[in-house]
């Protein structure tokens, strides 16, 4: 069985709502399609009958529940919240409608914070900003965490290393350049995303050009020192550093490199020390080695919400919405 089947399976057996707010795009309405064939998920599309009549056509979405912001009930209500959150940036009633009427991101991430939807993605037709930025404003992040970030959950065929070829890559998608004690609270919140997903033991390595001190310089100063902050803050976990790629994930070259590390060789989650080498890094490994990608997903929003790349297909909106459940499920605990 395939990972993301299992991640099915698992979002199957305690079935959560999903909102899909982008009801502009087609693979919005095949993605739903699947879904709901599937029967892993509930689904909301936010927008008109007529649109989402017209957009869907062809695709059977029975299952789905429709909400039109300017027909629906709950919209005042939507409307008074996010006045109260926002009232000291200057929200009034007359701004809220306005925003809640006709930017669906904003009305599905509501959907959320009242309890109507366990969850959102989107994405496929926003970059990264757009999406994030009405989860900030009104989800807020998560009690406990100190960072919003993102990851990456690759599924490498054939692949030896990591958990049988499971990894989770951070940060991908959204902290450019994270201080050392930035570095650290993402390397805290991978290893809960990927113990919560693939549900094994992780093992973090914190990524440099470095191993151990091999090499002297700032920029491996910076993950030398988020390895200390991150052990400290996070005793129990199985981290090491600084130390490169192959010494990360290779048991030989592990063993050569930093052979006092209960990590080296065997790493699961790689922690990038910026956006530049987490992006281009599983983008590597997306192309070259056939991996699945599944992200950017965050990590430390109150709620689960996640981003889509824009160039995702519909497939990939399915396996996001079934991470996603998953995420949810989490929050029952």
């Amino acid at each position: 069985m395939a990972f993301i089947d299992v991640l099915k399976a698992k979002a199957k057996a305690n079935k959560k709502t999903i909102v899909l707010p982008e009801t502009e795009d087609r693979r919005t309405y095949e993605a739903a399609a699947k879904i709901l064939a599937e029967g892993f998920a509930n689904i909301i599309l936010v927008g008109t009958e007529e649109a989402v009549k017209k957009g869907s056509e062809g695709l059977d979405i029975t299952g789905a529940v429709v909400v039109d912001p300017a027909t629906s009930d709950k919209t005042a209500a939507y409307i008074d919240k996010l006045v109260e959150l926002r009232q000291k940036k200057g929200m009034t009633p007359e701004k809220a409608k306005e925003i809640l009427l006709n930017q669906y991101l904003y009305y599905g991430v509501m959907m959320v914070k009242m309890g109507d939807a366990d969850g959102m993605v989107s994405g496929a037709c926003h970059s990264t900003a757009d999406t994030l930025r009405p989860c900030l404003q009104i989800l807020k992040t998560k009690p406990g965490t100190k960072l919003v970030s993102s990851f990456f959950l690759m599924i490498v065929p054939d692949c030896e290393y990591g958990e049988e070829g499971k990894f989770v890559f951070a940060d991908c998608g959204l902290v450019q350049d994270p201080t050392s004690e930035e570095l650290a609270a993402i390397a805290a919140s991978s290893a809960k995303s990927f113990e919560l997903l693939v549900g094994a033991e992780p093992r973090v390595a914190m990524l440099s050009h470095s191993t151990m001190g091999s090499a002297k310089h700032a920029l491996v100063d910076k993950v030398a020192e988020a390895t200390r902050i991150a052990k400290e803050e996070n005793p129990g976990l199985k981290l090491d550093g600084e130390m490169q790629l192959d010494a990360s994930i290779v048991p030989s070259v592990g063993k050569s490199k930093a052979p006092n590390s209960d990590v080296a060789g065997k790493a699961n989650v790689l922690i990038f020390p910026n956006l530049d080498a987490g992006n281009i890094g599983y983008k590597l490994v997306q192309r070259l080695a056939k991996a699945e990608a599944y992200g950017p997903m965050t990590q430390g929003i109150a709620k689960p919400v996640n981003d889509l790349s824009r160039g995702c297909s519909a497939d990939d909106i399915v396996g996001v919405v079934a991470i996603t459940a998953v995420q949810c499920q989490a929050d029952d605990k």
